[in-house]
């Protein structure tokens, strides 16, 4: 898969997701509103938030694609990972100011001062036509998120995997509100608020990781020793170093290998761990390669 072809794979899924989010926005918040739906209207303002971070997404998305300079030698794919971390902080941000507006809305109605009285059948279905697209949308981009191994897009299939559950939350609260249990409409605005702040939380998590270089995943650190396994003269792997720059990887290896070789052919066996890795390994873009006589 090459790089132009990742590019336009990830911003199309940026797009659909965007074009998507709008309508939901738009629907989900006037509908809330006219329909009388604390829940709806939560998950609208939620929808409304993913609008502005998906804005914010595309910009990154279309920088990261810049080929590299005298100042990024390995390109701006970093860039992705940052785009992740805005993603995680508008969702956090998102969450509080549903969580409190939620709280509110129950307080009003457990001391009588609220005038809310259900939600509309139009609420309920907007509701739960959310929960449909938003299926279809996790799995359509954490299927290219996987493909592109893009960290923003498998942010964005989170996102998108928990607003179905914040969706549902919102179909659950109407759905009581409608037979006389008018707390719970408003309360399940405040269960979508803590699944959206969980959301957040993981994704600024795992794009954190990235920026901070990490050592590489159980299943990359396999990898590299299986496939080194085939090179004779390499007797150990010492250390393993993994730097993510968005699509790509960077990796420093210290491998061990016979004390009695000369320089030039401990030179030699550091090619041949260098190419096969950049060459078997369909996302490493660099790998340095230090040599050690191994240890007894």
């Amino acid at each position: 898969m090459t790089t132009e072809f990742r590019q336009k794979k990830g911003i199309l899924a940026v797009n659909v997701g965007l074009a998507a989010n709008t309508l939901l926005a738009i629907l989900k918040t006037s509908v809330g509103i006219i329909g009388n739906s604390p829940a709806l209207l939560a998950d609208g303002i939620n929808s409304t938030s993913d609008v502005a971070y998906g804005i914010v997404v595309n910009i990154f998305m279309k920088l990261s694609g810049k080929p590299a300079d005298k100042e990024h030698p390995y390109g701006h794919d970093r860039l992705e990972s940052i785009a992740a971390v805005v993603v995680g902080a508008f969702v956090i941000t998102t969450a509080i100011s549903i969580f409190w507006a939620s709280i509110n809305n129950v307080y009003e109605l457990s001391v009588g001062s609220s005038d809310f009285t259900g939600a509309s059948n139009l609420a309920l279905w907007i509701a739960l036509f959310t929960v449909l697209l938003k299926i279809w949308l996790a799995f359509w981009t954490y299927k290219i998120g996987h493909q592109t191994k893009s960290n923003v897009l498998l942010a964005l299939a989170a996102d998108h995997r928990n607003d179905i559950f914040s969706a549902l939350a919102a179909t659950i609260g109407i759905i009581f509100g409608q037979l006389g249990y008018l707390w719970v409409d408003p309360l399940a605005g405040g269960v979508v608020s803590i699944i959206i702040l969980l959301t957040g939380i993981e994704i600024i998590r795992d794009s954190a990781a990235d920026l901070m270089n990490t050592l590489p995943g159980q299943e990359l650190t396999e990898e590299i020793h299986a496939k080194l396994a085939a090179i004779e003269e390499v007797l150990d792997i010492e250390e393993i170093h993994g730097h993510r720059f968005g699509l790509y990887m960077v990796t420093n290896i210290t491998v061990g290998v016979a004390p009695t070789l000369t320089v030039e052919e401990g030179d030699r066996i550091a090619t041949l761990v260098e190419d096969k890795l950049t060459r078997e390994i369909d996302y490493m873009r660099r790998v340095f390669v230090h040599y050690h006589p191994a240890k007894k």
